[in-house]
């Protein structure tokens, strides 16, 4: 349930287009499976994003406050997780002598993998759960249930996110079409390096 007025509805649509333009390790490991296995691996990709943020929304929906001060001492170890997480999947990519196939079929290769990447690499950012407590709530009327509320609120900002995200990912696929195996490969290569210094700033975070 949703009980924003159309102008503050309009005004948080914004903020989540502002939000969702700025790419982050999650947008960085889209666009590299898109470009090594092509826009349906950067999709599913996505769908593991959404599917994290979506627990995440119910989390804050259930009560943030609560649930971080029984489970901050484990935030701290999933994060170093999905850093390591990032850092391996840049260095199997970097490492990979094997090269690129164009193949169409290749795009379907490893549905469950990308999704579990999205999902990992978006769950082990405590940041985004953090975020998500901090936003979602200046938008709920307070003389209302807020759990509906938050719920929907969350659910628009998966929208926008899951279109923007969807972007990335189709544009990253079609664009390796135009690529030669060896400026795919050292795209790849590109795409890992990035994929690391992602894994190493989610690392480097502060304990929440």
């Amino acid at each position: 349930m949703i009980l924003l007025e159309p102008s503050a509805l309009v005004a948080f649509i914004s903020a989540c287009f502002f939000l969702a333009i700025v790419p982050g390790p999650t947008v960085t490991l889209i666009v590299a499976n898109a470009l090594a296995r092509g826009p349906i691996a950067g999709l599913l990709t996505v769908l593991g994003a959404q599917i994290a943020i979506f627990l995440m929304v119910i989390v804050v929906a259930l009560g943030l406050q609560a649930v971080i001060g029984f489970m901050s001492w484990a935030f701290f170890w999933v994060k170093l997780v999905g850093a390591a997480y990032l850092l391996w999947i840049g260095f199997k990519m970097i490492t990979n002598r094997s090269g690129l196939s164009f193949d169409d079929k290749t795009s379907v290769k490893g549905v469950g993998k990308s999704i579990v990447q999205g999902f990992v690499v978006t769950m082990s950012n405590p940041k985004a759960l953090l975020f998500l407590g901090a936003f979602l709530p200046q938008f709920i009327e307070p003389s209302a249930a807020a759990a509906p509320q938050v719920i929907g609120l969350g659910l628009i900002t998966m929208l926008v996110f899951t279109v923007f995200d969807g972007i990335y990912a189709v544009a990253a696929g079609n664009t390796r079409k135009f690529l030669t195996q060896q400026r795919l490969s050292t795209v790849n290569k590109i795409s890992g390096s990035l994929l690391i210094v992602g894994g190493t700033w989610l690392a480097l975070q502060r304990k929440v």
